[in-house]
């Protein structure tokens, strides 16, 4: 949400109800808007609150997308049932940003002049991190569903950054201790995409898996977008790779098991969070049979979550991956509004920072640097079309 000062000469929209009598009616008076304080202020009574969820809309990640707006337009369906926020109704307005850096910039300087109340977003860290120093600048709140890049909040360049999503750091602790023991006598590999988010996580789970006292046989990188995985394949023949750990995004490693597959390799695939997802057998088919990855606990079994859960299978609606924490994250800020009784910037902020939130996610806060404190990571394995916690056989 943009609010310039009422003297810098910025004609941007600002939202009427955010700000004093005083301040409207300079802006009134520069602007030229023949309005008396009644009208403009029962006009703003009546506007809507703006809910921005930003990720890939489109593309190859879509699918990834499409699980933030369904949490977000059910908490909005849900909330505006209740009666709205503040007694205003909410609409959601989804944009795409392709998780592409340059991109993602963008649409943040687009929303940062429409009256938008918070960004729940973006998906891939390399999008959320440069994204969130326009918000910051700006002052609109965001709230990333799924980023889990440590520079994200590590580095956050404003109090109203923060992420329901656990850390790499954290998942790449679980998927590298976890790679030390479950093939402790085998060869692993470990390969990555480049990307923020695919390169950080396949580092700290190589950190950690080597900490261990396990060594990998191979590190290799390949590209997003990489449709041709013979040559890469090949060398992991080459290795004896037993386990490939696989930094990135499931179009890829969907191409890579089929292609492991059709060179009779049975070489298990390990990844992260981005496989909670059932366009990644879609991708992959049968050869997907096997994979392991990491994921938070499964929100969708929790009892704060049932009564939501059920909601969405009424609708036939698996609330799968992500759909639930971009519900969890809205919660969480429409408790803060609440409690400041505005959706203004810095009493919401304050009310984000102090408060613990009940949610579908379970009862959590925000540190100091705005990471949260929910359970981190577990084991997932794909079988039959369908993925569960992984139960050791060995």
């Amino acid at each position: 949400m943009n609010r310039p000062d009422p003297d810098n000469g910025c004609a941007q929209p600002v939202t009427l109800f955010q700000i004093s009598k005083e301040q409207l009616m300079r802006k009134l008076l520069k602007y030229g808007i023949a309005l008396s304080f009644g009208a403009a202020f029962a006009s703003a009574a009546h506007a809507d609150v703006t809910v921005a969820v930003v990720g890939p809309m489109t593309g190859p990640y879509a699918a990834y997308g499409e699980q933030m707006k369904t949490g977000a337009d059910q908490w909005a369906a849900d909330i505006n049932k209740a009666g709205g926020l503040l007694g205003q109704k909410v609409v959601v307005d989804a944009r795409d940003d392709g998780c592409d850096p340059e991109k993602a910039v963008t649409v943040a300087g687009e929303l940062a002049t429409e009256k938008v109340a918070i960004v729940i977003g973006h998906f891939c860290s390399g999008a959320s991190i440069p994204a969130s120093r326009v918000y910051a600048t700006e002052n609109i709140v965001q709230i990333s569903p799924a980023s889990t890049n440590p520079k994200f909040t590590d580095e956050r360049p404003g109090v109203g950054v923060m992420r329901v999503a656990g850390r790499d750091d954290q998942q790449g602790q679980i998927a590298g201790e976890f790679l030390a023991w479950r093939f402790r006598d085998q060869n692993v590999a470990v390969i990555d995409d480049g990307s923020a988010y695919g390169k950080g996580l396949a580092d700290e789970t190589r950190r950690f898996m080597n900490e261990a006292g396990k060594t990998e046989v191979l590190s290799a990188t390949f590209e997003n977008g990489q449709t041709d995985f013979s040559e890469l394949v090949s060398k992991l023949k080459t290795a004896n790779a037993d386990a490939v750990y696989v930094g990135g995004y499931f179009p890829e490693a969907a191409l890579i098991v089929k292609a492991m597959r059709v060179q009779g390799m049975k070489t298990v695939l390990v990844s992260g969070d981005t496989f909670a997802a059932d366009a990644y057998w879609d991708a992959a088919g049968d050869a997907a049979e096997g994979t392991l990855f990491t994921f938070s606990p499964d929100p969708r079994r929790g009892p704060d979550a049932s009564s939501v859960v059920a909601e969405f299978k009424a609708g036939g609606v698996d609330p799968e991956g992500y759909v639930l924490f971009a519900y969890g994250a809205l919660q969480a800020w429409a408790q803060a509004v609440d409690n400041a009784d505005t959706v203004e910037f810095g009493p919401v902020v304050d009310a984000l920072q102090k408060g613990t939130f009940r949610s579908v996610l379970g009862d959590f806060h925000f540190d100091d640097k705005g990471d949260v404190n929910l359970p981190s990571f577990v084991i997932y394995e794909w079988k039959d079309g369908s993925y569960d916690y992984y139960v050791a056989s060995r």
